[in-house]
């Protein structure tokens, strides 16, 4: 079943790169106590996802706090390597907080995985973005695949 709001996020281990390497991090840590923009994406360095997807929450990161976001966090099936390098690639620095969820644990606990292992992807995240405070789901979006619409920053920011 799809997360949907008033559900509480699921209490999983993320992973995220640091200076001194990987640290796990528990959506408790992550969530506890703070208004969070989250989203999810199929893919790092895939095309819509380096594209738009997280270029978007980076450019309106200072916006999206104005509106009282404590935090961002870009969760992906990928390793925290992949994703430690990802960061680089898009220069999100301390805007956008990208989340490993290397085995896909909160993907499933939250409804938001998907089958691409057609397309030899494996196991994958929904395109999703919610609103979360204090660990609660306040909203929450979902693109069909292979759409971008109503997951993007711009469309959280009209709805803050």
């Amino acid at each position: 079943m799809t997360i949907k709001p008033g559900d509480v996020i699921p209490t999983v281990t993320l992973y995220h790169m640091t200076g001194d390497g990987p640290q796990g991090l528990t959506t408790d840590d992550i969530f506890k106590g703070k208004k969070v923009a989250v989203f999810g994406l199929p893919g790092a360095f895939t095309p819509t996802c380096s594209a738009k997807h997280l270029p978007g929450y980076v450019a309106n990161a200072d916006a999206l706090k104005a509106k009282g976001i404590d935090s961002i966090v870009c969760v992906s099936v990928n390793d925290v390597f992949v994703m430690g390098a990802w960061a680089k690639d898009q220069g999100s620095g301390d805007k956008v907080l990208l989340a490993a969820d290397g085995s896909a644990d909160l993907a499933r606990a939250a409804g938001l995985d998907v089958d691409m292992s057609g397309q030899g992807f494996g196991t994958r995240c929904q395109r999703f973005s919610m609103v979360v405070d204090d660990g609660v789901v306040q909203s929450i979006h979902i693109d069909p695949p292979g759409t971008f619409e109503a997951t993007s920053a711009e469309a959280m920011l009209a709805e803050l």
